[in-house]
């Protein structure tokens, strides 16, 4: 039985996971590993950013 879809929202956060469908992996190499930990990490700085602001 497959999971029920879930109701996308603006504003709503997401839990990412490790692997991706049928236990594959979810990053091609390093590279593209480190592009994403770099998006988490400037998106972090911009709620942490606004969080004090507001």
């Amino acid at each position: 039985m497959s999971r029920t879809l879930r109701h996308d929202f603006e504003g709503a956060v997401y839990h990412a996971t490790s692997r991706g469908d049928r236990r594959e992996p979810i990053f091609e190499d390093d590279v593209d590993r480190d592009a994403l930990l770099m998006v988490v990490a400037q998106q972090s700085t911009q709620v942490k950013a606004q969080s004090q602001d507001g």
